[in-house]
């Protein structure tokens, strides 16, 4: 019933009419079964409704529930279509318009929220059965919204639903809002109290399985132990950990399971609709082109699938010649395409070859928006990450130098995008020098000093780490404003594991680098040793190691300069050196 009601699922109900009649006759005959071997005479209840049970009972037994023939025909003509589809036949569009124009689909839009239908059956709802069936309805819609809608209607209201999809208000959310006030973990099933704040279901529970019958987060008193799931929440989260290569150990969807199309007609109609994409790419009209760079960011944003049959056809190379468009919208369109399209395997080595770096990079520093920037810096941390082009991309002497510019005027997102593009860059050693030169260190210590950053703070200090290994980075550390003081607070105030490690290893590298200049500060702060003791506990293995030796090096530095013997305080370089390294190598 709740099926019926729903907006968005009408093709689903077509496709499924023959099971849905099925229930309602199941429904009928058991109630009218129920209703036959009711003991009416041994019930104290009046005639009148005696005599309607009878009645109902009499309907029962007379109903038939029989399928709409409107129904049935176009329920024939689809499953018609999805056949055609399966054997890798282009189906009649026109076949496709009636079915479309009887379920009172008409425009982009509603395409659109057909498609959202499927795609959440799929992802949280189904059965694993019913995966072949819902993925050749996805490849049907598909198919429909991109070669038979050509207008996108909501361009003429003003409202992308770009901007307001999970994908772009994952840029606009604080990301500790997916945190549960209780375990500070990702929520895996988020449920909403009484007084309206949002817990993981396990948190809550345990809460209050101990008696505990008020707001963890506000003290207020629970009114009842009811738990509302969160789905919205929940399905924002499962896109950001999708999109982000987080491991879920819930049932959503892992985006790893879309590798293989979930039917051969899906597979079948994302070629077609690839081929159709790119003729649009080549030879379309501004606005054809625009909507070709739109379907394809669409169709490549969770699926692995899609993203190999888009670049296998060739959309990389049109994509790249959009960026040099002056109209926004299809800039935008454009290096968020790419993006999708990057992040498969074969994304970077197709972008290199066709000399894509040079239309990313004036992306990162010309784009129209703040936004295209910093897409373009995602779109270089991806291209970063394949060992053979970190040189290449260092070598061109505006990447560093745009992206430290993206972390010094960036919003929270486009400075997390150029800080780990930044740390990928770092993994090849010709880098280390021009990321110095560039400025960076600056600006890293800047997001550390500041209050309204805490998300990028783990991600900065790994980029400093990496830096301080070596002499001039530890000494562009050491000269940036009250650096060494900030370092020293994060590792009693930075919550993630990451972030403490960092930071030990920040200092031990500055002790390895400058012995006694830095340990003589080092031994004067009363509040670190404390905090090193407890990393040898409760920290990281790697952090425990880093800790063990600073407090070594403590140790002997206060010893030696009781004994007035100072000479002897210098750090053992060569197996400080190695402790440092090892790890990251």
């Amino acid at each position: 019933m709740q099926d019926c009601t729903r907006e968005g699922a009408r093709l689903l109900l077509l496709a499924k009419s023959n099971h849905v009649a099925s229930q309602f006759r199941s429904l009928i005959r058991a109630s009218s079964i129920a209703l036959d071997v009711l003991p009416l005479n041994r019930i104290e209840v009046c005639d009148d409704v005696k005599e309607l049970v009878e009645l109902v009972a009499k309907q029962a037994r007379k109903a038939k529930m029989e399928l709409d023939p409107n129904d049935e025909r176009e329920s024939r003509k689809l499953d018609s279509v999805l056949r055609q589809f399966e054997k890798g036949i282009e189906p009649d569009v026109k076949t496709m318009q009636e079915i479309l124009k009887y379920l009172e689909i008409k425009t982009w839009s509603d395409c659109n929220k057909e498609i959202k239908v499927l795609e959440d059956e799929i992802e949280f709802d189904c059965d694993e059965r019913e995966v072949p069936l819902l993925s050749s309805l996805m490849g049907f819609m598909n198919y429909s919204r991109v070669v038979i809608f050509e207008k996108l209607d909501f361009f003429n209201t003003g409202q992308s639903p770009s901007r307001c999809s999970t994908e772009m208000m994952i840029t606009c959310i604080n990301l500790e809002d997916f945190r549960c006030p209780i375990s500070l973990e990702l929520m895996m099933d988020p449920v909403t109290v009484s007084t309206g704040q949002t817990y993981d279901r396990i948190s809550i529970k345990k809460w209050l399985k101990a008696g505990n019958m008020i707001c963890p987060k506000t003290g207020e008193k629970l009114t009842n132990t009811e738990l509302v799931p969160n789905t919205s929440l929940k399905r924002l989260i499962q896109q950001f950990c999708m999109d982000n290569g987080v491991s879920l150990s819930i049932s959503g969807r892992d985006i790893s399971r879309t590798i293989v199309p979930g039917s051969s007609a899906a597979a079948h109609a994302t070629q077609f609709l690839s081929w159709f994409l790119t003729h649009k790419l080549v030879f379309g009209t501004e606005e054809q082109m625009n909507k070709a760079a739109y379907e394809i960011r669409l169709l490549a944003r969770s699926n692995i699938f899609n993203r190999a049959c888009l670049i296998e056809v060739g959309t990389i190379p049109p994509l790249l010649d959009l960026l040099g468009s002056n109209d926004k919208s299809t800039q935008e369109n454009a290096i968020s395409a790419l993006l999708k399209l990057s992040k498969h395997a074969m994304g970077p080595g197709i972008i290199m070859e066709n000399r894509g770096l040079v239309p990313i990079l004036m992306a990162l520093k010309k784009g129209v928006t703040l936004e295209i920037r910093q897409i373009a810096a995602a779109i270089i941390f991806y291209l970063s990450s394949v060992k053979e082009y970190r040189k290449e991309i260092g070598e061109n002497h505006e990447v560093i130098p745009g992206l430290v510019e993206l972390v010094k005027e960036g919003t929270s997102h486009g400075k997390k995008n150029a800080v780990v593009a930044i740390f990928g860059l770092l993994l090849h050693p010709s880098n280390h020098i021009r990321v110095i030169q560039s400025g960076s260190v600056p600006a890293l210590v800047a997001i550390l000093a500041s209050s309204d950053k805490h998300e990028l703070i783990t991600e900065s200090l790994a980029v400093l780490a990496v830096l301080a290994e070596k002499v001039d980075g530890a000494n562009a550390i050491l000269k940036a404003t009250n650096s060494l003081q900030l370092i020293t607070g994060l590792l009693q105030s930075v919550t993630s594991n990451a972030g403490k490690e960092h930071c030990a290893s920040i200092l031990l590298s500055l002790c390895v680098n400058f012995g006694s200049d830095v340990v003589g500060v080092l031994s004067k702060d009363t509040t670190l040793m404390p905090l090193l003791y407890s990393l040898l506990t409760d920290g990281t293995s790697h952090a425990s190691k880093k800790a063990r030796f600073l407090i070594k090096v403590l140790h002997d530095f206060n010893e030696t300069r009781a004994s007035g013997a100072l000479k002897g305080s210098s750090v053992p370089q060569e197996r400080a050196t190695q402790l440092c390294f090892d790890e990251r190598v």
